[in-house]
């Protein structure tokens, strides 16, 4: 089968995570160093809580690599939740004799409700291990490998903060990605990046949280993938539900997104410009305000994705909610909990739009080593010009 899939599992206070690859190549350079760096970007931002502290994340490699190169096969990693050794009681996989004290207060905005109604639990921690954003982690050291297999043809993965609790964010056109890193908010505007902290510590002061939205980039992506015959396989179709599948995100939109819609059409479209003005790579465009992508496939410029993240539901103060057992009103569940994840959220909407692309990319270009995928790639890329130029 062509194309790129994974599998996770693990709960959020069990042994770990436990992560299965499918679709790589044969002969990729993969180590365990080039995950390693999303990871520990997925554990940092203003506003985490105490877990960020425990968690010193590293995926180790189990299968699918040797020497350094892919094997073809399954790739196997393994995250270990260093905060097990506290949960051995709880988290058991064997019935243990102690009495486990169940979880039934409900939280508003989380899977607690609907998940224990659909799998008839009578003990909402069944739930909520699952539902925790700790299997953001598999997400994350997958999209690492995605970003190795797309990066051996010039594919970057960037993201930023554009606002967090209606603070926004004027960031310009050339961001210093690397300077960004090192902002608590990873914000590409100072000003605003301040005054994201101190909203960050307002809600933390009143046992409240927030949200915000972020924005990934993604350069290097050939014109063509994805497609316009079938709804399935439209590009910005597959990034929305995969972006939408993360923990707490609620909107998606590609280039202006939702602005566009308060436009006519003079000032949405971008102009394809005439062959004497390209640079870099044939049929360019004037803007880039459909981030990317027209009709289910790239266009070649920049993918833009912009992302709505709500603020998360475990609050210090608990909302008013509804006990499972009972049915009678109850303060919601707390347990140790961030305030703000949108930093963190960045990463993890990165991981997914690689693994999207990956899966794209494959299909499109696929094969079964690292050198049949290039030079199906190259064949491509020589046969994308106008045809005047490919008669030469």
């Amino acid at each position: 089968m062509t194309g790129f899939r994974f599998f996770t599992a693990g709960e959020s206070h069990g042994k770990g995570l436990t992560i299965i690859v499918e679709g790589l190549p044969a002969g990729m350079p993969l180590s365990e160093a080039d995950i390693a760096r999303d990871l520990g970007r997925r554990q940092g931002g203003y506003g985490r809580g105490g877990r960020m502290k425990i968690e010193s994340d590293h995926a180790e490699i189990t299968a699918g690599v040797r020497h350094g190169r892919t094997l073809g096969s399954p790739l196997a990693m393994w995250i270990q939740n260093r905060d097990w050794v506290n949960w051995t009681g709880k988290m058991a996989i064997e019935p243990v004799d102690a009495e486990i004290e169940r979880v039934t207060r409900l939280r508003p905005g989380h899977a607690d409700l609907p998940g224990a109604v659909k799998y008839g639990f009578d003990d909402v921690r069944n739930v909520l291990e699952r539902a925790s954003a700790r299997e953001t982690a598999a997400r994350v050291a997958t999209g690492g490998v995605a970003k190795q297999l797309l990066a051996q043809f010039g594919v970057q993965f960037h993201s930023h903060t554009l606002s967090i609790a209606g603070v926004r964010s004027n960031p310009g056109l050339d961001i210093d990605w690397e300077k960004l890193e090192q902002d608590p908010v990873r914000c590409a505007d100072p000003d605003a990046s301040e005054r994201m902290t101190g909203a960050i510590d307002a809600a933390k002061h009143d046992g409240d949280t927030v949200g915000g939205e972020v924005e990934v980039q993604v350069t290097g992506v050939p014109i063509g993938l994805g497609s316009y015959v079938h709804w399935d396989r439209k590009l910005d179709g597959r990034i929305a539900q995969a972006i939408c599948s993360i923990n707490a995100f609620k909107g998606v939109g590609f280039g202006t997104g939702f602005e566009g819609a308060a436009q006519r059409g003079s000032q949405s479209h971008d102009v394809i410009l005439p062959i004497d003005q390209w640079e870099g790579h044939p049929w360019r465009h004037a803007t880039n305000r459909h981030g990317g992508i027209e009709g289910g496939m790239s266009t070649g410029e920049p993918i833009i994705v912009r992302c709505a993240v709500k603020p998360i539901p475990t609050l210090a103060h608990p909302l008013p909610s509804v006990d499972l057992e009972t049915g009678e009103e109850v303060l919601a569940h707390y347990e140790r909990s961030d305030v703000c994840v949108v930093p963190a959220a960045g990463v993890v909407a990165e991981a997914m739009v690689a693994i999207v692309l990956a899966h794209a990319w494959l299909e499109k270009f696929g094969g079964d080593t690292l050198d049949e995928i290039r030079r199906n790639y190259e064949s491509y890329l020589a046969g994308v010009g106008p045809r005047s130029l490919r008669e030469q």
